[in-house]
């Protein structure tokens, strides 16, 4: 019986633990010896005032605590830091009995040698060192006052004897007294160990009542001891062991009930939140019920009118924008009308100036006369015109005089319209300020653009001389030739020519069109003027203003259209074209004057009906393809280039949309912009729209490069004659690709040959056959360069070096990558553009309105975060032994899953996009520290919405603050190793990636660390750091009697109660390092 009883603890718990003898029996030594010297003195006085007793000494009890825990400070911070942290907060939760010292009292008035019935220091010393030092052993070591020749009823558990020495209590003594007199059952509130003859006080949170024996089971209950079999006299006591919760719950509080005291048990209050009997874990199903009927509704208000937000700014934005058009067309109108009376009144002044001098018979006046418009050519009503003449002139007057002394005022009319070439009226559209007075502003100044071209089109040779003289100034943008010659470009690794000998140039105000059969190399021809090339080895020489720089100089005034319409799909047209002209319009430029482009180039391409149009996506049907077009060329247009390169910008496009295109394209030609593009079966009016053609054969070789309007003279004169009723350019491309034959003989191989010699050039060698041809069917030109003649060497290759020979060209051409990516030029375009702070910002607003158009989606996140919180929640319990570890472990890996798995659409879906604008020199930094910030949003909420399921679910000790706490930190870690998995792999992939992660780094994370590797490898696993912060966090609620559960536990998973702040500041860290690893990624992967 002696050994079943001291056994409740077992070995297992004992074993591994830090200096076991030295921590646990230090922290029980410390705490009963400062309850045992704090009563004293309370029971001293007990017996001459038993009512007031406990009362009278509370403060004294106290300072005694203070003074008695400082003390043992320096041993206790050394020996059990890792599960104490505030040595005088978990002493007044265990032993502050203030208020509850009834159970002393009546422990006093019961025996009234209390005193010498108190454990001594050297016998808590003893027992607690038996405990845990006897490793194979059940029960205490055998001492003085028990063993085998001396075992008195006091050494039975719950019962304890005194000792007839003096001893000071408050003193550490060495030897345990002799204690075998008068053994009598433990007070309530007191537990007496088996083994030895003496009391200790029970902790705050136990209950430690008097044991009564059941006669069925023959175990004094509450407790698991039994009675010594044949004594008659012995009876049940109060407790008789204090220890971790998973070896002996006998004094712990029932579940269900608060112990205010060691002999008071209470049962919880009812409300919201209750406590049911028998259960460790509130009742909280009406505070669950109440969350998500709230999350529900919120998130259905979300789901249903999140775009509304928007939708209702635009439209106030568009009834805005409409009022200030109707305005400046009801002036613009008002003022053609004045002119035309002016006009009116000038035909009818001579008419009138002689009738007036017949009937007054002297000189009129040098004074114009100004008549109102309804009487002007009414010569009955002369009369009436000269007695107003003699009044005041009214407004009108003045304004009528104004226009005939001056044609081109404006007075009268507020339209501050300027011309957005001239420099001088800079300040007009700095001092504008609200949004009708910019609206007014620009589209006054398009109105009278439209005047200007109308007035143009019936402009007679006088009126040109006219304009020439006039002076007027107007300054056009930065002036970018491109000239190249010999231009050849051959793929790495494979000496294969896809662009050979190109030599020409592309000059500014001209429009230029590249054709040719597919496979000629047009594409890679553009990309070489543009300097994106990669993967290819150029020869050759471009020549920019005819200076040998880089067009990586001129990038701030240079626009690349891509031959996919890359665009944002959930902005509006004007949104898209807004951004892009705010992030590369000169910094310095007006609002107004950036207004004022927009809403040009929106007019000029047509795009007014669906500027407030969704782009569309996949899902989300938005505008046609042909309108789509057209936006993708507006993204370059309104950042004002100099030199303009599009590819294929036709493709798709009908006629009449073509021909608008062109249109808008040749305005920009006229303030001299270099437009050079990719043409596909352009009709034939659309191909008189252009200035300079460029035919390219098969194998990138030039057949013709020069004006429109010389190409079919030139080919006629070769024998290519364009048959009747045949457009041009479809017969030139037919013969280029060997589709038809000319009657002439001439063959498409030839043609490259015949502009070679026609120009000058050299001729390759392997060509010279087809020189030789041309030679002996007519005669040669004259080339300037002699040609020398090589025969042609065909390397065969194994497999193995070609293989070889691959892996160094692909390698060759990632080096190539990063060098261009990291490469630095000098900015020669004279622009400054914003910085990244202001490009922050627009990005910021454009990332924000793209996240309230994607909110359904955003709501269904939070409603997966919710449904797995209210599951986990219920599954997952928390147990008072592991402290809900098991949990906490399914709470790390749904969360990293599911913020994981919405993190990727941050960067996965616009990568084009983001490629298009960085190439362009928009900030990457600004684009992903926007991206971050917009995401800290959820970072916030979400862990707030799977907490709101499942803290009030699963019930755990720690508070609902801490727990959020972490969880935000978890978020934000995952969300960074999110960023650069969907930035380094594709779609799939990453989502894979963030699958295994969360699954295999818990995994490690509760491996065992029995090798330096495997501690190593566990510092790296984020799952570690969550989930000690979440069990640390939850060990620090528990106090009083759960004290030595709380060392035990930190002990076995090798915690530390003060490195919760490390755990948070570790996940924090890993997240600021997958953030920079993303942003590295980030930069690595742009194409341009």
């Amino acid at each position: 019986m002696l050994s079943a009883s001291l056994g409740r603890l077992p070995i297992m718990e004992m074993n591994g633990m830090r200096n076991n003898a030295s921590l646990v029996s230090l922290i029980l030594f410390v705490s009963t010896f400062v309850v045992i010297s704090l009563l004293l003195p309370l029971v001293q006085c007990a017996d001459d005032n038993d009512s007031f007793a406990p009362s009278f000494y509370t403060e004294e009890i106290y300072k005694e605590i203070e003074s008695l825990s400082s003390a043992f400070t320096k041993d206790i911070k050394r020996d059990l830091g890792f599960c104490i942290k505030n040595l005088d907060k978990d002493w007044r939760e265990a032993f502050d009995f203030k208020g509850h010292l009834d159970f002393v009292d009546a422990c006093v008035k019961q025996k009234g040698d209390f005193r010498n019935r108190m454990c001594t220091t050297a016998e808590i010393r003893y027992y607690f060192r038996s405990f845990f030092e006897q490793g194979t052993s059940s029960y205490i070591k055998p001492n003085k006052n028990c063993n085998l020749t001396s075992w008195v009823s006091g050494c039975e558990p719950g019962w304890g004897c005194i000792t007839k020495q003096q001893v000071d209590l408050k003193k550490d003594i060495k030897d345990i007294p002799d204690r075998i007199d008068d053994c009598q059952p433990c007070c309530e509130g007191f537990f007496c160990p088996q083994g030895l003859t003496c009391m200790i006080t029970c902790p705050l949170g136990s209950y430690c009542p008097l044991a009564k024996w059941n006669p069925n089971t023959g175990i004094c209950e509450p407790y698991s001891y039994q009675i010594p079999a044949g004594d008659t006299n012995h009876t049940c006591g109060s407790a008789d062991i204090w220890a971790g919760v998973r070896n002996n719950s006998d004094i712990f509080c029932s579940p269900g009930s608060y112990c205010p005291s060691p002999t008071q048990k209470v049962s919880c209050d009812r409300g919201l939140s209750s406590c049911n009997p028998n259960t460790s874990t509130q009742n909280m199903r009406f505070v669950g019920a109440l969350i998500i009927v709230s999350l529900g509704i919120i998130l259905l208000i979300i789901y249903n009118f999140s775009d509304k937000v928007l939708a209702t700014r635009e439209i106030r934005k568009a009834k805005s924008r409409e009022a200030a058009a109707r305005q400046v067309r009801e002036t613009v109108q008002a003022r053609e009308r004045w002119k035309m009376a002016k006009e009116i009144a000038k035909k009818s002044k001579t008419g009138l100036q002689k009738q007036l001098s017949r009937t007054f018979s002297r000189k009129k006046s040098g004074n114009s006369i100004s008549v109102p418009p309804d009487s002007l050519g009414e010569p009955e009503q002369a009369s009436t015109t000269l007695q107003a003449q003699k009044r005041e002139p009214s407004n009108l007057t003045k304004m009528m005089n104004s226009l005939e002394d001056d044609p081109h005022t404006h007075e009268g009319f507020d339209l501050k319209i300027g011309d957005k070439n001239i420099k001088k009226q800079m300040p007009k559209g700095k001092n504008l300020h609200t949004q009708s007075q910019i609206l007014r502003y620009a589209y006054g100044q398009i109105e009278k653009e439209k005047a200007q071209e109308e007035k143009n089109k019936n402009l007679t040779f006088s009126g040109v001389i006219s304009m020439a003289t006039e002076g007027s100034e107007v300054r056009t943008r930065p002036v970018i030739e491109v000239a190249f010659k010999d231009l050849t470009l051959t793929l790495k690794g494979k000496n294969k020519h896809v662009l050979r000998c190109v030599s020409g140039k592309i000059m500014p105000g001209r429009i230029s069109a590249v054709m040719g059969p597919s496979g000629a190399g047009k594409t890679t021809f553009l990309s070489a003027l543009a300097g994106k090339a990669r993967g290819c080895t150029v020869t050759g020489s471009i020549l920019i203003n005819g200076k040998p720089e880089s067009i990586h100089c001129y990038k701030k005034i240079t626009g690349f259209v891509p031959q996919d319409d890359i665009v944002h799909g959930n902005l509006t047209v004007e949104e898209n074209l807004r951004f892009s002209a705010r992030c590369r319009l000169p910094d310095d430029m007006p609002k107004a004057d950036k207004v004022l482009i927009i809403e040009r180039v929106i007019e000029s391409l047509g795009l007014q009906p669906i500027r407030d149009s969704l782009v569309g996506t996949v899902e989300k049907r938005g505008i046609s393809g042909g309108q789509r077009k057209r936006v993708n060329v507006g993204l370059e247009m309104v950042m004002e280039p100099s030199l303009l390169i599009l590819d294929e910008p036709t493709t798709g496009l009908d006629s009449a949309s073509s021909s608008l295109l062109l249109r808008a394209l040749r305005r920009e030609a006229l303030e001299g912009v270099n437009i050079c593009m990719v043409l596909h079966q352009p009709s034939y009016s659309l191909f008189k729209m252009f200035d300079d053609i460029v035919f390219l054969a098969k194998g990138g070789l030039t057949a013709y490069h020069g004006p429109v309007k010389k190409v079919e003279e030139y080919f006629a004169g070769i024998g290519i004659p364009v048959p009747d009723r045949v457009n041009p350019p479809d017969h030139f491309i037919d013969i280029l690709e060997g589709l038809e034959k000319p009657s002439s003989g001439v063959t498409h191989e030839q043609l490259p040959v015949r502009w070679m010699l026609h120009n000058g050039y050299a001729v390759p060698p392997e060509m010279l056959r087809f020189a030789d041809e041309i030679s002996a069917s007519s005669p040669a030109p004259e080339a300037t360069n002699p040609v020398t003649t090589t025969e042609e060497v065909v390397n065969r290759q194994s497999f193995l070096v070609e293989f070889w020979e691959d892996i160094k060209s692909n390698f060759r051409n990632q080096k190539d990558h990063i060098e261009a990516i990291f490469s630095t030029n000098k900015d020669l375009s004279n622009r400054v553009t914003p910085n990244v702070s202001r490009q922050y910002r627009y990005f910021v607003g454009r990332i924000g309105k793209q996240q309230l158009r994607e909110a359904r989606l955003i709501a269904i996140d939070y409603l997966l975060l919710l449904v797995a919180g209210a599951l986990l929640g219920s599954l997952t319990k928390v147990n008072d032994e592991t402290f809900g570890a098991l949990g906490y472990q399914y709470t790390i890996i749904a969360v990293s899953l599911l913020c994981k798995i919405a993190a990727l659409r941050s960067f996965s879906l616009d990568k084009l996009q983001y490629w298009r604008e960085s190439a362009s020199g928009i900030s990457s930094l600004a684009h992903f520290m926007a991206k971050d910030t917009i995401d800290m949003f959820n970072t916030i909420v979400k862990p707030m919405i799977f907490m709101s399921m499942f803290y009030f679910l699963s019930n755990p000790r720690s508070g609902f603050a801490s727990n959020y706490v972490i969880l935000v930190c978890l978020v934000y870690c995952v969300t960074g190793m999110a960023y650069a998995l969907a930035i380094f792999f594709q779609p799939s992939p990453a989502q894979l990636w963030s699958v295994l992660l969360p699954v295999v780094m818990t995994l490690i994370a509760k491996q065992e660390k029995d090798t330096k590797f495997m501690k190593i490898l566990v510092q790296f696993c984020y799952p570690k750091w969550a989930l000690e912060a979440f069990i640390i966090a939850n060990a620090e609620r528990y106090t009083g009697v759960w004290l030595i559960t709380r060392c035990s536990s930190l002990m076995d998973n090798n915690y530390d109660v003060t490195e919760w702040p490390i755990s948070l500041a570790a996940l924090i860290l890993m997240g600021i390092f997958a953030r920079i690893v993303a942003f590295f990624c980030l930069i690595i992967s742009q194409k341009k």
